[in-house]
């Protein structure tokens, strides 16, 4: 390292530890955050020229590679048009295209299209629909069911849906009650996965026949379970619940925030499950990682029962930069990637390269519940602790770093869900990674 690289260095960790409060983070015992200064492709680069592979796709947004010159220079021509409008009584090209391509794209009638700024909103946003939706047509309807272990968000109505998740016990006083059923999460090699997913339809019929004409909706992450733990169920099951919740007139709600666009193998989780939800939440990997964006996207029956000569049956609610001209060209660049025969290819690539790499680490000391979904891999660290707050996380963390990976561990649980650029010699060196940082964390 330089003289002068190290004094940049140095001068960004002591501006951020003088000024900036970071997500999830205990600040006080946190390491010193490692200032990153370019992206390109895989590659993270910080001021003192270390680079780092992102294997989970900075937090999971990152969808083709850093600095993607396509959606870059979407970026800089729409800059340069339209920067920003207001969207109540206005709209604009890059919006009209973003709607009418994500409706080609979504299943069945799910085609109106309401923007906001990130996951947790779009979330927010579902959970209004589906109150208003009973409301306005005279049966209003409260109650609200998830699975347990299920993470939508850090806002209210969000917290609330994934309040079993354990995130957010200083806020309990600010939630409405959630019900729960329980996750038939699998694995590779589980013998048990008919049992489990019987024992949750057979709780979510009990509930039904007590509660279904009270319940607005349900709220679940279609075939990955996110911050909860990397927690896969089958498609299949997901298909026998959408149908058991839709014939009681529940409206399901799909938070796709992470598992949109490719990541669990299909352009979305619902095309693999063969259903069609109510209402879709998109966010993440929507702008390729360049700009926080979101829509909630409802079928047209929900519309509908919200276009009235009546005000109050309007959905009041909005969002300074509600469908911002240059996320909308970002996320329009994005799904041009996204469509490609290139992509396709990649993804059964990399989900072929993650069943291969799993079966070897089956075999790995302390390597537990190894399993796949598309593009996402994931194993439990069997020693070391449990949950998102087990001991292993933070030597798994700081050892991956080390070696020169951005991994980020739940907890116990190592996954990685790297950019679609991913080469099979950079999964390989992820995967020697994770398994020796287990042998080195599994006994902490």
């Amino acid at each position: 390292m330089t003289r002068q690289a190290g004094e940049d260095y140095g001068r960004l960790v002591g501006g951020d530890r003088r000024h900036l409060w970071h997500p999830f983070t205990q600040e006080k015992t946190a390491p010193d955050p490692v200032p990153i200064v370019s992206g390109r492709g895989i590659e993270l680069t910080d001021a003192a020229g270390n680079t780092y592979l992102d294997m989970i796709s900075s937090w999971w947004v990152n969808l083709h590679g850093h600095g993607h010159p396509h959606i870059a220079e979407a970026i800089a021509r729409q800059a340069a048009r339209l920067e920003q409008v207001i969207f109540a009584g206005f709209t604009h090209p890059p919006a009209v295209e973003l709607a009418t391509a994500l409706a080609r794209l979504l299943p069945g009638d799910l085609d109106r299209v309401f923007f906001s700024d990130d996951g947790s909103t779009a979330v927010e946003v579902a959970l209004k629909m589906a109150v208003q939706f009973h409301l306005n047509q005279g049966r209003p309807r409260t109650r609200f069911l998830a699975f347990e272990g299920g993470y939508h968000g850090d806002t209210v109505g969000a917290m609330s849906a994934g309040r079993s998740s354990g995130f957010f016990g200083a806020f309990d006083t600010m939630m409405f009650r959630v019900d729960t059923l329980p996750f038939p999460h699998t694995w590779q090699g589980d013998h048990e996965v008919e049992r489990k997913e019987a024992a949750a339809l057979a709780a979510l019929d009990t509930y039904l026949e007590r509660f279904g004409g009270d319940t607005a909706a349900m709220i679940l992450e279609p075939l990955v379970q996110g911050a909860g733990g990397m927690r896969m169920c089958r498609p299949a099951f997901v298909h026998r619940l959408v149908g058991r919740l839709q014939e009681a007139g529940v409206l399901v709600i799909f938070d796709e925030v992470m598992t949109g666009f490719g990541r669990t193998g299909s352009l979305f989780a619902c095309r693999s499950c063969d259903v069609t939800p109510d209402i879709i939440c998109l966010s993440k990997g929507l702008t390729g990682g360049f700009l926080p964006l979101s829509v909630t996207v409802a079928r047209e029956t929900i519309y509908q029962a919200f276009y009235a000569d009546d005000f109050d049956k309007a959905l009041i609610h909005g969002h300074s930069y509600t469908a911002n001209p240059i996320g909308c060209a970002a996320a329009l660049a994005s799904l041009e990637l996204t469509e490609s025969a290139e992509t396709t290819a990649r993804l059964a690539a990399i989900a072929g390269w993650h069943g291969e790499f799993m079966e070897a680490a089956r075999s790995w000391p302390g390597a537990l519940r190894t399993r796949v979904t598309g593009t996402i891999a994931a194993l439990d660290l069997g020693t070391g602790g449990a949950g998102y707050l087990a001991a292993a996380g933070p030597c798994l963390k700081a050892f991956f770093m080390e070696r020169g990976f951005l991994i980020r561990p739940l907890g116990n649980v190592v996954y990685l869900m790297p950019p679609y650029c991913v080469t099979r010699e950079q999964l390989a060196r992820a995967y020697e990674a994770v398994g020796e940082g287990i042998a080195r964390c599994r006994g902490v």
